[in-house]
């Protein structure tokens, strides 16, 4: 049976996502409002703006669904501002949107702003091969929860991290041709 992701479309790489998806022969959807999550099996949250999409994510009615689909016991990937969003890190402005999915502290452009983008081959702790990161105004993990595993680091900052049902990522797998990590999160999805 093939699995049906669907990816939040409310801001960000979301086509370079469903790209990716698609080419691993993943049906995948964009997901902008409670009723595209109906029938999907796991959820990629991308990159793009953290406080924009925690805020559009409550416009369109979003928050309390993607926590009952969570609580569902579905599977979870954020990446970059993705992360930002799965984190239980309520240590920025108050009012800003956090779900947590997943216990950890994020550094919000924890590598610097967009001039101090970069790309690099991580180790990825289950994967055979480095993986291809490229980091956008970048948030690194501070810290971790007893749940959570480290899957990946650079320069002592942690930029991938995991629990049972959550992968985040500080990179963008979407933006290259290795697609190691999604095939990673899809092992995730029962």
């Amino acid at each position: 049976m093939t699995k049906k992701i669907g990816v939040l479309a409310l801001q960000g790489a979301v086509t370079e996502h469903l790209q990716a998806l698609t080419k691993l022969g993943v049906t995948a959807t964009a997901v902008k409002s409670p009723a595209d999550l109906e029938g999907v099996d796991g959820l990629i949250i991308p990159g793009g703006e953290s406080t924009a999409i925690g805020r559009l994510i409550r416009e369109q009615g979003l928050e309390e669904p993607l926590r009952k689909f969570f609580d569902a016991g579905k599977a979870i990937f954020g990446t970059c501002a993705g992360l930002i969003l799965c984190s239980t890190d309520s240590s920025h402005a108050p009012d800003e949107l956090r779900l947590g999915f997943i216990d950890i502290a994020v550094e919000r452009n924890g590598f610097g702003r967009q001039v101090d983008s970069f790309e690099a081959l991580l180790a990825f702790v289950g994967l055979a091969e480095p993986v291809e990161a490229v980091f956008i105004r970048a948030p690194y993990i501070r810290s971790i929860g007893d749940d959570v595993r480290v899957l990946a680091s650079i320069d002592g900052k942690i930029v991938a991290a995991e629990n049972d049902r959550v992968l985040v990522t500080a990179f963008h797998p979407e933006l290259t041709d290795d697609l190691t990590v999604f095939e990673y999160f899809l092992k995730k999805i029962s």
